[in-house]
């Protein structure tokens, strides 16, 4: 997986805890999850995140397949012994398939789980070990050089790849993404600030390949939106060095200012590895009067971001909080302990799996045609669909910065209708 995909999603890769405390007895929850995943008989109609969206068609997941019982085999391709992080990473995404296979539960579907080992040659191995077991469906891996590798396999064997990278370089020819990507976030926050009148942008972005493509998505996405960039300035990844540019981009920001023709927002794409070194130099900056709103990426959906001032009232783009929220104390009253934000993929993942393996028939439920269906699928976080191309397209909301919790001021569309994002107007109950 290159440095790029690390930055873009290192965010997603850690672990948060749930809103409310929870308790947990372990040999309790332990035994009741053994039971149910021997069990493994499926629901139908099961919505994941409480009602908020709902299955665009759920009469068809409810349908069985004709020709007899369910039978299915999917495979999930995990780095259980990469790295310390991987590995833990990779335990959560299991963890969250699980949970998919017992709340969706079905004697007929089946599960198995490879260890790539965090190299592209284990996810070849693991790939080939899954085909050779007559699986109709491959989940994973996590890293892009990994999924590359097993794609190679996946193609040969004529199966059909869900992978949680969003490196758009491994998508394509069976491969779909269920990772959030670039421009995705990128278009629903530079839409949404045009459509509170912003028109005058400047940048600061790391100088990093990641830096370079949101720069470059950014650019295309203002242009789209009939606004203009003032000015971009790159920053090496150190406290350091991020200084000097940023102390030129806030001078050309108070400049403007003074001069009447002020810049609208500045946009910030980063995480957790950056935004708290950026914080104080924006306080250095004393921007003053200048009317001046900072827009981020969605890499800035972490807990506590409030707790830097500066940050308050910002706006960035993400899914829907209320859907984490629920899946994520479920998880910890499961497990005992707070899933890594990339679970979601996993849970979503082995849900759709169940849910066209119940609609159809052998050989039938992950075509091309099923994977990429216009109206999409319902998700943890939201609304989302697979394109042609193989990646993926997901609802998301616009969150504003505030003290103690981000609040969403723009909802994310609950549905997609007539290939189209569909938006309620309103905020799901």
């Amino acid at each position: 997986m290159t440095t790029t995909i690390i930055r873009t999603v290192s965010a997603w890769l850690q672990p948060r805890p749930a809103r409310r405390p929870v308790r947990f007895v372990p040999a309790v929850v332990s035994s009741l999850l053994a039971v149910l995943l021997a069990a493994c008989s499926i629901g139908s109609g099961f919505n994941p995140i409480g009602g908020s969206f709902a299955t665009p068609d759920q009469n068809a997941e409810r349908r069985p397949p004709t020709g007899g019982p369910l039978r299915a085999k999917v495979a999930v391709l995990l780095p259980l012994t990469g790295t310390a992080q991987s590995a833990a990473v990779a335990k959560g995404l299991k963890q969250a398939a699980e949970m998919a296979l017992f709340e969706l539960n079905n004697p007929g579907f089946e599960l198995i789980v490879k260890d790539t080992r965090g190299t592209p040659d284990g996810a070849r191995a693991a790939a080939t070990a899954a085909a050779s077991e007559g699986v109709e469906l491959i989940i994973g891996p996590l890293f892009a050089a990994s999924v590359k590798s097993a794609a190679e396999v996946a193609r040969q064997a004529n199966l059909p790849v869900i992978a949680f990278s969003n490196d758009v370089t491994v998508a394509g020819k069976g491969v779909y993404l269920l990772g959030f990507m670039a421009e995705e976030e990128v278009e629903r926050i530079v839409s949404f600030a045009a459509s509170r009148g912003k028109r005058s942008y400047a940048a600061l972005v790391p100088e990093t390949t990641y830096g370079a493509l949101m720069a470059s998505v950014f650019s295309r996405s203002v242009r789209r939106h009939g606004g203009s960039i003032i000015a971009t300035e790159k920053y090496p990844v150190n406290s350091n060095g991020m200084l000097e540019p940023s102390q030129r981009l806030f001078s050309v920001v108070k400049e403007a200012a003074d001069l009447g023709r002020p810049i609208d927002a500045v946009f910030l794409p980063g995480g957790p590895d950056t935004l708290p070194n950026l914080a104080p130099l924006i306080e250095y900056a004393n921007l003053g009067g200048a009317p001046v709103k900072f827009l981020g990426s969605g890499g800035w959906d972490y807990p506590n971001l409030g707790r830097n001032k500066n940050f308050i009232g910002s706006w960035y783009p993400a899914p829907d909080p209320r859907g984490w929220r629920a899946f994520s104390e479920k998880f910890a009253r499961t497990f005992g302990t707070a899933p890594p934000r990339i679970a979601t993929l996993s849970y979503d993942a082995v849900t759709v799996a169940i849910q066209l393996a119940t609609a159809h028939g052998a050989g039938q439920r992950y075509t091309a045609e099923n994977l990429t269906r216009a109206t999409g699928f319902s998700g943890v976080d939201g609304a989302f669909r697979f394109t042609a191309a193989g990646t993926a397209e997901h609802s998301l909301a616009v969150l504003e910065v505030q003290q103690f919790e981000s609040t969403v001021v723009d909802p994310a569309p609950a549905r997609f209708g007539q290939g189209r994002l569909v938006s309620t107007g309103a905020l799901p109950n």
